[in-house]
């Protein structure tokens, strides 16, 4: 088995952690999967929450968070590859990859939109840049505009399926159409990929996310040609995850039924657990007292809630106030492990012995 190759980065093991937030993906979670041979990713929407200041400035929270948790995550895994997750429906898209790149992250990872001019905060740095796309054709539109105007080509592509967890990149009649299928989109961006390639004489390794649970879901992307995969949900019941107890306990107790796709003021569908919560906003507007300018497309006015709040109220255990996201395959968790007996578990599920 190989690992995934990022330029002069190489990790050991073909396995990125999605990045979670709110606090859900902090440096326990990336430094431990980064420790082990994967990639670990910090998400740093609303990274700074638990800053003192959070409340009364919570961009510069969050901006000085980055580094902060960088450099505990590299403490814990000083030879591994670390990166962010930036969302860029971010209010502070801009600034927040800026210090990304100033505290020197091996990747941003960049999704909840396309990234369209992310190349240009990296140019003569060594941050690699990967954008998140649920389409071929969304792909081809953000490569044609890196090239021509950065002369840029992604470093990877994270193809995410509609199986993940939280903001899916799709309209919710598409969520359960073959044609949007993680294998189907995985497929048509290979052959892209392939003809990009050959032209433009650089690889592009492909990650494949969304619903990827276990070894024989590795095995099968890796052999239609993927170099790799994202798994998030699947870290969040690992003592090593930055969440609460009930946070993780809400995965552990969770059915498929449990699951719902939900309206997100971000403007797109979302998969989350269901809960007292999402019961009570189906009904009527949650009031919001307090706005921490976190998303462009929120509408403070409209919205039916403040996600912010909500994902804060989730990471922290309040099982009844909180927005708990969560993939697809949330139900097949049963127990709560650890990072090394789970990246070991799915390693042995590949059939496969990675040397140490």
């Amino acid at each position: 088995m190989n690992g995934i190759r990022i330029g002069n980065k190489i990790s050991r093991l073909p396995i990125i952690q999605g990045g979670m937030g709110v606090g859900v993906s902090m440096h326990g979670l990336a430094g431990a999967v980064a420790k082990e041979g994967g990639i670990g990713i910090i998400s740093t929407a609303d990274i700074g929450y638990q800053e003192p200041d959070f409340l009364k400035n919570p961009r510069e929270a969050n901006l000085r968070a980055i580094g902060n948790e960088l450099a505990k995550a590299r403490e814990i895994a000083p030879q591994g590859i670390i990166g962010f997750n930036v969302m860029v429906a971010l209010s502070d898209y801009d600034a927040i990859v800026k210090e990304c790149v100033a505290q020197n992250a091996d990747l941003i990872i960049s999704g909840a939109g396309l990234p369209m001019d992310l190349p240009k905060y990296v140019i003569g740095t060594d941050t690699k840049i990967a954008p998140i796309v649920s389409s071929a054709r969304a792909f081809k539109l953000l490569v044609k505009k890196w090239k021509m105007k950065y002369q840029y080509t992604p470093d990877l592509v994270v193809i995410e399926g509609p199986k993940a967890g939280g903001h899916l990149g799709y309209k919710e009649e598409e969520l359960d159409s073959p044609a949007c299928s993680l294998e189907a989109t995985t497929r048509e961006v290979l052959s892209l990929v392939k003809t990009m390639e050959a032209e433009s004489n650089t690889t592009i390794p492909v990650i494949v996310a969304g619903g990827i649970f276990d070894g024989q879901d590795i095995s099968h992307f890796l052999s239609l040609g993927a170099s790799g995969v994202q798994i998030a949900s699947r870290f969040v019941a690992t003592e090593e995850c930055d969440a609460s107890y009930n946070y993780k306990m809400a995965y552990v107790n969770a059915n498929e039924s449990d699951i719902e796709i939900i309206k997100s003021p971000v403007g797109m569908p979302g998969r989350a657990l269901r809960n007292a919560f999402i019961e009570r906003v189906k009904l009527a507007k949650e009031p919001i007292s307090r706005c921490y300018n976190c998303i462009k497309t929120c509408n403070v006015k409209n919205a039916p809630y403040c996600i912010t709040k909500a994902l804060i109220d989730a990471v922290q255990g309040d099982l009844e106030n909180g927005l708990f996201f969560c993939g697809s395959n949330v139900g097949k968790i049963h127990e709560i492990t650890t990072v090394p007996r789970l990246i070991q578990a799915l390693i042995t599920e590949m059939g496969t012995v990675i040397p140490a």
